[in-house]
């Protein structure tokens, strides 16, 4: 099976969930702007890793849509939110919501989307379900969103600033980006039943393919066309953004390349990004962010042999191998 088959497997019920949630959102125009980016599309990565996660311990995939679909009201609220703090104007080959609808209704549609996500999950069917369950998937899912907030804040506090340490950069992106996909294999297991080992394992997976999946896009940002990633190969680079590669070079540069690869940092002049990633393959920061992600989908994988074998244990393998294999 093809990883973009198992991410459609599910994509029309959770879509359901979704626009069960929704619909009752007045008035309609902070409902439009709130449903705009779900049907802009998605790959839907998150909610497919909860379903999965739910059957992979032996649970069954209806009793985890209703937290599949609240992982997605969660994301798109963040990236509601992002779009508005990075002033970005585009998104998913559309107008960001606030191009469209203002920033004071986008940030209500985010603020929208947060809150029935909550609410979607309390709608989970206690009677097939131990209420405990649901509350700790519960506690799970808040428990990232705080983490989220905080790796928003840790990036902001990150612009400007050149002296980024390897572990705060890791920090900053498991917070950013890693958290909600660990809470939602880690919540799935939970509503699948899965032992407190399973659980564990699970959660570790999540955090894993959610390191690797950042730092693929630090890593995608200046080895791939700008058709593939959609936007000018080294725009990192330009916007003098803290990622990996440039965390690694400025660590290991001589005192020369470093004052350069700073200067290039702060310029935000596209020109200068040959002459950073010169710098980049000098001191191997370029294959040292790949190997870094290579090496954290290794681990994930090896972390699903406390799992029985299974469809959703092979389709947890292939989405983890597609955190590498994807081009944008």
């Amino acid at each position: 099976m093809k990883v973009m088959d198992i991410l459609k497997k599910y994509s029309e019920s959770i879509d359901k969930e979704i626009e069960a949630s929704l619909n009752t959102i007045d008035p309609t125009k902070l409902c439009e702007a709130s449903d705009h980016l779900i049907k802009a599309g998605g790959k839907k990565i998150r909610p497919s890793l909860v379903v999965l996660s739910c059957e992979a311990v032996g649970g069954k995939s209806e009793d985890a849509l209703k937290t599949a679909a609240s992982m997605e009201l969660i994301h798109t609220f963040s990236l509601i939110h992002d779009d508005i703090m990075d002033k970005d104007e585009m998104r998913r080959g559309k107008p960001s919501v606030h191009m469209l609808w203002g920033e004071p209704m986008a940030i209500l549609a985010g603020d929208t989307l947060f809150s029935k996500a909550f609410e979607t999950i309390l709608d989970t069917d206690v009677e097939n379900i131990p209420p405990k369950r649901v509350v700790e998937a519960l506690r799970t899912v808040v428990d990232s969103c705080i983490k989220i907030c905080e790796g928003q804040a840790l990036d902001i506090g990150f612009e400007g600033k050149l002296d980024v340490k390897e572990d705060e950069y890791m920090n900053m992106i498991y917070k950013k980006t890693a958290a909600l996909i660990a809470a939602s294999t880690k919540a799935g297991t939970i509503l699948g039943g899965g032992t407190e080992e399973q659980i564990q394992a699970l959660a570790e997976y999540g955090r894993l393919i959610g390191l690797a999946f950042q730092i693929q896009d630090d890593y995608l940002d200046v080895v791939s066309d700008e058709e593939d990633i959609g936007k000018p190969v080294g725009s990192d680079i330009v916007e003098g953004k803290m990622t990996l590669m440039v965390v690694h070079a400025l660590a290991n540069a001589s005192k020369d390349d470093k004052e350069r690869l700073i200067s290039i940092l702060k310029a935000n002049n596209e020109d200068l990004v040959d002459d950073a990633i010169a710098i980049f393959n000098k001191y191997g920061s370029i294959e040292y962010t790949r190997d870094i992600a290579l090496r954290n989908v290794k681990t994930a994988k090896e972390l699903l042999d406390v799992l029985e074998d299974s469809e959703a244990k092979e389709s947890l393998k292939l989405l983890a191998d597609f955190v590498l294999e994807r081009n944008h």
